[in-house]
């Protein structure tokens, strides 16, 4: 399997300026060839450590969740990354060798690998290798559930877990699910949804959940409302609750692509 990681870097000065790059009220697409030097953040807590923030809860975009893409380099970490205690979040590792430690216990990941981290956990990581590492971090506020033990921390890895086929698709498209979906205690869910070249989503999807899509690996040409958006390993979408999306895989291998969304809550109404 092949996960799709951002270089940095910066374009020479004989570039266009002509991208992809577009946000709208019911979509932003962030392609991968914004994910340049200049727009990457330091995080407090962090050594040598650098990251891309694509979805963030601010007014006429993600109102549910947080992605960041966090590149550590040799050496580098943090003892105690997240600050909120009432978070949660999904470590996906794309490349490099990640540490991560949970309640004392030492976790090894590397491209593939896929952490939960419950709200509260004490936990850490660190690259002790010699190269960069890069993962997608997903953090949101967990949402207790009355009656219902928060679930706990796990460590798995996408290249164990067995893609399920959509009915109907003979494989053509299907979810890898690192969560049971019946199970009310989790509310996301981080999953990777991959569709064989020819593969389609048949009908405009239109939900209240919000998405937070990341193409691993591959090509398609993606419905964002009312707009047909070619998509390739790398770019970002981020799509609003109830934007219209479906899709049409191309290429030569398959169109994967990692996947939030927040699930299994009644809505708030005060």
């Amino acid at each position: 399997m092949t996960y799709f990681t951002p270089q940095g870097g910066l374009p020479p000065q004989t570039d266009l300026l002509t991208d992809r790059a577009v946000v709208t009220q019911a979509y932003t697409f962030i392609p991968k060839g914004v994910l340049r030097d200049i727009v990457t953040s330091s995080l407090p807590g962090f050594r040598s450590t650098r990251a891309w923030i694509l979805a963030r809860p601010v007014a006429g975009s993600a109102t549910t969740f947080a992605q960041l893409i966090v590149e550590i380099a040799p050496g580098g970490g943090a003892d105690a990354p997240e600050t909120e205690s009432g978070v949660e979040g999904v470590l996906f590792v794309t490349a490099g060798v990640l540490s991560v430690t949970l309640a004392g216990v030492r976790h090894v990941l590397e491209p593939g690998g896929y952490a939960y981290v419950a709200a509260g956990a004490d936990w850490s990581l660190a690259n002790d290798g010699d190269v960069p590492v890069s993962l997608h971090w997903i953090r949101k506020a967990y949402q207790p559930l009355p009656g219902t033990p928060a679930p706990p921390s796990f460590v798995t890895r996408d290249q164990d877990v067995e893609p399920q086929p959509m009915p109907g698709t003979r494989g053509a498209w299907a979810t890898t699910r690192f969560v049971d979906p019946d199970d009310l205690a989790h509310d996301m869910h981080v999953n990777i949804v991959t569709f064989q070249p020819g593969g389609s989503i048949p009908f405009a999807e239109t939900h209240v959940m919000e998405h937070g899509l990341y193409v691993l690996q591959g090509k398609a040409v993606y419905r964002l409302n009312d707009d047909w958006v070619e998509c390739e390993a790398g770019d970002y979408m981020l799509l609003r609750a109830f934007c219209p999306q479906a899709c049409y895989a191309g290429g030569p291998e398959p169109f994967r692509y990692l996947l939030y969304k927040d699930v299994n809550r009644q809505i708030r109404l005060t």
